[in-house]
């Protein structure tokens, strides 16, 4: 997170919360001479933090883990897809723990929804899939939940990982056939 002193005033202070602490960590470059009003956030796929202060944009890298029983779970996806095909994933904690960033009124950066990350497993390149019709936009929820995914016809055919991602988190890999 991102504080200054007063409204509208500098220096700009980050700060990490672990769960249970802040603890004070280095600025994003030029973020120090803004004031915390300047400065938004978006959680990556990567789990990495996305920062802009509309002038500069950088990425942070948390310096811990996150919780493992914040961990999306798959519990049932067909194990051969189509590229161009839509098809049903269900499992738990799709939603994330939290909706993720937000500033009042002025930026959302909501995550608590599903993305499917597929991977080829010769090429290593990574897609991601379209998710609608969730069955439940709920936060930090241990219920059975499903999505719709629409593979990219792009989608490089072949032996595949895909996995979950929810507030950066990805699922435990699970091995498809891209056909």
């Amino acid at each position: 997170m991102m504080a200054s002193p007063g409204i509208f005033n500098t220096p700009s202070t980050f700060l990490e919360w672990d769960g249970s602490s802040l603890a004070e960590i280095a600025p994003a470059p030029h973020a120090s001479n803004d004031s915390s009003f300047y400065g938004n956030f978006l959680v990556l796929p990567t789990g990495q933090i996305l920062f802009t202060d509309f002038f500069f944009v950088s990425v942070y890298n948390p310096s811990g883990s996150y919780n493992p029983a914040w961990t999306p779970s798959i519990q049932s996806v067909p194990s051969r897809i189509t590229a161009g095909g839509s098809y049903l994933i269900s499992g738990y904690r799709f939603n994330g723990m939290s909706q993720a960033a937000a500033y009042g009124d002025d930026q959302q950066a909501a995550t608590n929804y599903p993305l499917v990350r597929i991977t080829n497993n010769r090429t290593g390149h990574v897609f991601y899939s379209r998710t609608h019709d969730h069955s439940s936009m709920a936060v930090a929820s241990n219920d059975l939940v499903s999505t719709h995914f629409d593979v990219p016809v792009t989608q490089e055919h072949g032996p595949s990982t895909l996995v979950v991602v929810a507030n950066g988190i990805p699922s435990a890999p699970v091995a498809v056939k891209v056909n």
